[in-house]
């Protein structure tokens, strides 16, 4: 049993979780839920095929772990639900392709799927309880973002993997059916494992940006099994003196939003899903390029002129670097790239952020017509994704554009058939080959009826032995 303490922000939560198989999950966080977990790991299969980096994490993975029931997403291979998570984590934002909620530095499935996925088979819960478990994962992901993402980023600290330790582990201690006292000592002991440094933004060369989710993942998931195991924790860590919220946001944070009016909305109704595998805050001026590129001869563009909110700085500057990206992550996160992209190609997919993309030559030359100008009025998250596009030609003439909203958000959702469409497509480039991506779509989008996760995504490499477990 855990630590005994009086019922603060950290112990409502856990009671909270502890308690909510009593509770049901509204269907829009159920339906959000399906969405989420068709798309993550149909991104995440991609990345086995494109994601940099991704390679060594399964590598390892396997290399210290034996039999297990919990699924690599690479092969079909069977691991211990921590390893899993690990490797499957890696794959989760390497192709920045998975989804986001516009606001908030969150991609709160990118660490709750892994980890949740991994622990639903290793426990062999049922379709419904790993839904649950994501709605709530996400949600508190996405609570913490919100209350406490600016400041840590102000404080050099990297909110997405940050935050997301956190709902992953509130996501996996449901699964485990962990009681009050366990989920207290479960989110302490992931507090004692997270981190994610801000110099991600200012490390062009660096992988780490694109695979950081293995470390928030594998966090959750060691920290629910050692939970279970008594590990005792702290009486209040997220709001303690020297806790959580303290450490990363500043001990004058009012904790209480964060668990304020729990059960009764659910963050993943927010989540969008992305039309285009580049970081959201280039979305809405990908949007813009495609609709102007027929208007304009690129020949006789004198510079595009780009207005955004200020957040999105960082995919613009140093803006050298921006308009000639090394990797392909750097790419993802460069405004003048993928705006160029858009603008000679008329399309931005998995494949356009090949090596020999990064450097080619007619995407280059309109990259470096690019600039970027913050508007200080859209520092709001009404307006964080909103961008404005304005082709200035030689002869005085110009082409202006503005996109409030980018596609793919809970005001322009994706289609369920669009989103189907973007998991083959994702599957088409995995390593190894998926069986029936259209027939593994639909059971993932039912998987609430499933009486057992881990039987099901044997469907997903029907060829690989699958040993008892």
């Amino acid at each position: 049993m855990g630590v005994d303490t009086v019922q603060g922000v950290s112990w409502r939560l856990a009671e909270y979780v502890a308690g909510f198989a009593r509770r049901e999950v509204p269907e829009a966080a159920t339906v959000a839920a399906a969405r989420s977990l068709l798309d993550a790991v149909g991104v995440s299969l991609a990345a086995t095929g494109l994601g940099e980096g991704t390679a060594a994490f399964a590598d390892l993975a396997q290399e210290e772990s034996g039999r297990g029931a919990s699924t690599l997403l690479w092969d079909g291979t069977r691991l211990p639900a921590a390893p899993a998570a690990f490797a499957n984590g890696a794959l989760a934002h390497a192709l920045d392709f998975e989804d986001a909620v516009d606001g908030l530095a969150a991609h709160p499935n990118a660490q709750v799927v892994p980890a949740a996925l991994a622990l639903a088979e290793e426990y062999d819960a049922t379709g419904a309880e790993l839904l649950a478990s994501m709605a709530v994962g996400c949600d508190i992901t996405c609570r913490v973002a919100d209350l406490a993402g600016e400041r840590m980023s102000a404080r050099g600290w990297y909110p997405p993997p940050i935050a997301g330790a956190i709902g992953a582990t509130v996501a996996g201690a449901m699964l485990a059916r962990l009681d009050t006292a366990q989920v207290l000592d479960a989110l302490s002991l992931a507090v004692s494992q997270t981190t994610a440094s801000g110099e991600v933004k200012h490390s062009p060369d660096s992988l780490i940006r694109g695979v950081r989710d293995a470390f928030a993942a594998h966090a959750a998931v060691r920290a629910v099994q050692l939970a279970g195991r008594g590990i005792r924790g702290f009486a209040a860590p997220l709001e303690g003196r020297a806790g959580f919220l303290a450490t990363y946001a500043g001990a004058d944070l009012d904790p209480a939003p964060l668990v304020d009016g729990l059960g009764q909305d659910f963050w993943g109704t927010e989540v969008s899903v992305k039309a285009w595998p580049s970081c959201r805050g280039t979305h809405s001026f990908i949007e813009a390029a495609l609709r102007l590129r027929t208007e304009v001869d690129l020949d006789a563009v004198a510079a595009i002129d780009l207005v955004g909110a200020p957040v999105n700085r960082m995919l613009a500057e140093p803006l050298a670097a921006k308009r000639a990206p090394r990797t392909a992550i750097d790419a993802k996160f460069s405004l003048p790239f993928t705006v160029a992209l858009a603008l000679v190609d008329g399309v931005v997919e998995l494949g356009s952020f090949a090596p020999d993309r990064l450097v080619r030559p007619d995407l280059l030359v309109v990259a470096r017509k690019v600039a970027f100008r913050p508007e200080p009025t859209w520092d709001t998250p009404a307006r964080m994704t909103s961008g404005r596009l304005c082709v200035r030609l030689a002869d005085g003439r110009e082409r202006t554009l503005e996109v409030a909203r980018p596609p793919g958000g809970p005001d322009a959702p994706m289609s369920t058939a669009r989103l189907v469409e973007k998991f083959i497509d994702c599957a088409g480039h995995a390593l190894h080959s998926v069986g029936s991506p259209e027939r593994v779509a639909t059971q993932l989008l039912d998987i609430g009826a499933a009486p057992s996760v881990r039987t099901l995504l044997v469907s997903l490499f029907p060829e690989t032995e699958i040993e008892s477990w």
